[in-house]
């Protein structure tokens, strides 16, 4: 192991080097303008796969979907088989103008590696290649058997996803599951995470007439769509208490106290949280009264109107406009159910419309379930150990109020097998942002731990790490 630590310092510039060809493909998938792009940077994974050292490299697909890029190497008889996760599409460039640097040319800057997808989640591959590399370049064999997926439509949904895992179930099954795609709360402070918000998105319409009206002849006399969607939006508005919907708490898993007690321990002030999340200064945090943003962020169901759309101001018209709508999107958690959650928001938007418009509520989308985990047991302890070496701190278990929904199930489908989620983002990696960036310490870091962590999997008695 120490020669792999050694390795791995001695060749970080390479590791980079294969990082930035990585960023430089725009492998966006939200567009569906992006398919070439996206097939180049699954061979390019591939291609860094072999050359890592894993073997029955090859791209793998299901049905239509964007392809998958797979690597295994299964040469250590009686030892764990870990199944590293990663993504190798990207978001969009939204407001490139913010860009400080070109975001398809990986950028060194402040200590950190600036590029759309440095973070999210082409670091993650190289992290785990270059982990991969340190030891097979170093002793020609690793202390685990590894199963490497690096999936390309993870910004779109994972929409494929658990069919693909379905489909492949045999050749995927593996002891453990490591995802390298959370967050660490601040720069240097390793995180593991155990929860995750799952996530409900309904479609709201609202339609008051056939056609648009001219505003001089009718306006004031006719239902305004628009208006009317606002009024039935500001139902949401919840001050700084819990929101207005009938049931909406009634079975939300309470925090226990040690849980409470370990997130206010964290590090982090109004200030910092102000900072990260770019709130003006005259604007007040939404929390609940007495809770930290951990808290509200991590374990309390949120709402977020994410679109609207009546019509554009650039094409706009004096006219009372006749249909608007809206994405609404439920961030849930233990113990919600996304059936009775839908329906609940559902029941709240719906109900005595403005001037009777008519109001209708879709689920836009399949929802996706909460996740949550005890963080113990020998496949946690040795994550653990290994971050604590890695980043020389002690770590911390927090949640995440994100959703990255195919842990639970795979979880499921492996039989009960743990899931190790390691941050690799911080709160100025800017994931889906201008200025994406990740910070090259933590970086080295991970690829550390990681490091560390196949030696201690390796070492677990039996290779029983549930």
């Amino acid at each position: 192991m120490q020669a792999a630590l050694e390795w791995l310092r001695g060749q970080h510039e390479d590791i980079v080097h294969g990082l930035a060809d990585l960023v430089a493909i725009t492998s966006i998938s939200t567009d569906g303008e992006h398919g070439t792009e996206i097939e180049r940077t699954a061979n390019l994974t591939c291609q860094q796969m072999r050359e890592a050292g894993l073997q029955n490299v090859e791209v793998l697909r299901v049905g239509n979907s964007l392809p998958y890029a797979y690597g295994e190497w299964l040469d250590a008889p009686g030892k764990p088989t870990v199944f590293l996760y990663a993504h190798h599409d990207v978001q969009p460039i939204n407001f490139a103008e913010q860009w400080l640097s070109d975001p398809w040319h990986l950028t060194r800057r402040d200590g950190r590696l600036f590029a759309r997808g440095s973070a999210d989640d082409k670091g993650a591959i190289s992290a785990q290649l270059g982990a991969i590399s340190a030891y097979m370049k170093t002793n020609g064999s690793l202390p685990v058997n590894i199963k490497m997926l690096v999936e390309g439509e993870e910004e779109v949904g994972s929409r494929n996803l658990m069919h693909f895992f379905e489909r492949h179930k045999d050749k995927l099954k593996s002891d453990v599951i490591v995802v390298c795609d959370t967050e660490n709360i601040e720069v240097g402070l390793p995180c593991i995470t155990y929860s995750l918000r799952g996530i409900v998105t309904a479609l709201v319409e609202v339609q008051s007439a056939k056609i648009p009206v001219h505003s001089g002849m009718a306006g004031g006399a006719l239902p305004d769509a628009a208006i009317a969607m606002n009024v039935i939006l500001s139902r949401l508005f919840w001050g700084n208490g819990p929101l207005p919907i009938d049931g909406y708490y009634k079975k939300v898993r309470t925090l226990t106290e040690k849980e409470r007690a370990a997130f206010r321990k964290l590090p982090g002030d109004e200030s910092k949280w102000r900072k990260d999340c770019g709130v003006l200064p005259e604007a007040r945090f939404a929390l609940e009264t007495g809770l930290t943003p951990y808290e509200q962020t991590w374990r309390r169901p949120a709402i977020t109107v994410i679109a609207q759309e009546a019509s554009s101001i650039k094409g706009a018209s004096n006219q009372v406009l006749p249909k608007v709508s809206a994405l609404v999107s439920c961030r849930i958690v233990p113990d919600q159910v996304p059936s009775e959650v839908f329906a609940q928001l559902q029941s709240h938007l719906t109900k005595d419309p403005p001037w009777g418009v008519q109001v209708t509520v879709k689920e836009a989308g399949a929802a996706v379930d909460w996740w949550m985990t005890d963080p113990n047991g020998p496949a946690f302890e040795a994550a653990l150990a290994a971050l604590r070496k890695g980043f020389d701190r002690d770590p911390v278990a927090i949640g995440c109020g994100g959703t990255i929904g195919f842990v639970g199930p795979l979880a499921e489908l492996f039989g009960g097998a743990p899931a190790l989620l390691l941050g690799i983002e911080d709160p100025s990696s800017n994931a889906h942002a201008p200025n994406e960036s990740l910070h090259e310490g933590d970086f080295k870091k991970l690829m550390a731990s990681l490091v560390q962590l196949f030696e201690n999997l390796g070492k677990v008695p039996g290779g029983k790490v549930k």
